[in-house]
């Protein structure tokens, strides 16, 4: 029998996602990779690797002794989870987001994200009758394959060095409508800063002429701040969509508390913004899930405006600038010409060329792992516009992150 055959086209023709390939091949050459002294290490999965912050640990466990604690929430979200992203988003950004109406509860920003473009667009066979959504080059991979399961059309928006990391999206808008999608179909305009997988920021300014671009052409702007907390310079400092005029009649901005807390496992988010996006995409996901467990919902509440909540990330944060500090001096030792003035001081990532005499960002990072035993994700898995790049995720032990400076000169990948 051939089942797979129930299977629309589009989910067919999708991979397995490229953080979960990188990991079956690192475990397949692992007792190899030990055996020559280079046990795998992984600086491709972005995720935290310390634990949660202990006072959120240890409110959980009070809180799974209480009444009703373990009986269904609601896909909306707890009262005492919005109210508490509420006061965040007015403490950390000075927006103010009404709690019943402006604010919805996610099984992650992943999940959401996903659901948006499911509601938002039809599938539709005619490459040119497809819905678009206008998504930055490099980007995080999964928008790519959200869009390509719905039945859409992601069009890419590059993010160069020679456009600033700033693309025209009037531009970007023109050449679509000349390449024979229909305007109508144009359903939503991605940003997603501070960056994955690039780890870049953006100004106000440029923020300001898309938003006037989205309610020019009455398209939705997706704002995808995951990373909102992961900075070490204060000049650096991520902004939210909202604090600009305008972007509540035109955007959303999805939120995570994987990041800053170190809870990737837990699946926890939010979404916030214009009230009818907000409740449109709440009645398609009440048909979906219960919402999230509600002892996560109460003890992330709570760490969300605490002083230990507020000094996890602090913490966290100067431990991502040394261990940025760590890869930047040992890729320059290795050859690498990097400017540390426009090294990023965002995220956990760090972006680069591959050496010279490689064209393929793929056998670059296949090599580094077949001989080295370091894992990196090559940059076209983020989009056409990330070949010869590579993106690595400095998130494990000061120590590890030595070691795969020491195995590269072993091993010759110099630049």
């Amino acid at each position: 029998m051939n089942l797979e055959r129930l299977f629309n086209k589009e989910v067919m023709s999708l991979d397995t996602y490229i953080m979960f390939r990188l990991k079956e091949e690192t475990s397949m050459l692992k007792d190899e990779l030990t055996a020559r002294n280079r046990a795998p290490i992984s600086l491709s999965m972005g995720a935290p690797t310390a634990n949660p912050p202990k006072a959120l640990i240890n409110r959980l466990k009070e809180i799974l002794d209480e009444d009703g604690i373990h009986t269904y929430s609601t896909p909306k979200g707890e009262n005492y989870f919005r109210e508490a992203i509420s006061k965040y988003m007015k403490r950390r950004f000075n927006v103010e987001m009404n709690p019943e109406t402006e604010i919805f509860s996610l099984v992650g920003s992943k999940e959401g994200i996903a659901n948006l473009v499911r509601f938002i667009t039809t599938p539709r066979e005619n490459e040119f009758d497809k819905d678009v959504i206008m998504v930055p080059d490099p980007c995080y991979a999964s928008y790519l394959q959200f869009i390509q399961c719905s039945g859409a059309k992601a069009y890419s928006m590059p993010l160069t060095k020679e456009n600033d990391y700033k693309p025209d999206a009037e531009k970007i808008y023109s050449q679509i409508i000349k390449d024979g999608y229909k305007p109508e179909n144009i359903k939503a305009l991605f940003i997603n800063y501070p960056n994955n997988p690039m780890g870049i920021s953006s100004t106000r300014e440029y923020v300001r002429t898309v938003i006037d671009f989205c309610k020019k052409h009455d398209i939705l702007l997706v704002s995808d701040a995951a990373y909102s907390e992961l900075y070490f310079a204060e000049d650096e400092k991520p902004f939210s969509i909202f604090e600009i005029d305008g972007a509540k009649d035109i955007g959303i901005e999805f939120f995570s508390f994987s990041k800053p807390y170190a809870v990737t496992g837990w699946r926890l988010g939010w979404v916030c913004g214009n009230k009818d996006v907000i409740q449109r995409l709440g009645k398609g996901k009440s048909t979906i899930d219960n919402g999230i467990y509600k002892a996560l919902q109460k003890a992330c509440a709570e760490i969300l405006n605490s002083p230990e909540g507020d000094k996890y990330i602090k913490e966290g944060n100067m431990g991502y600038a040394r261990k940025q500090a760590i890869m930047v001096k040992g890729f320059k030792e290795l050859g690498w010409e990097i400017d540390e003035k426009n090294v990023p001081h965002t995220t956990f990532y760090l972006w680069l060329p591959i050496p010279r005499k490689y064209t393929s960002a793929f056998d670059f990072c296949r090599d580094v792992l077949r001989k080295s035993g370091v894992v990196l994700v090559p940059g076209n898995a983020f989009g056409n516009c990330g070949e010869g790049f590579f993106r690595l995720s400095f998130v494990c032990s000061d120590e590890k992150l030595r070691e795969v400076i020491d195995r590269f000169k072993q091993d010759g990948f110099y630049y």
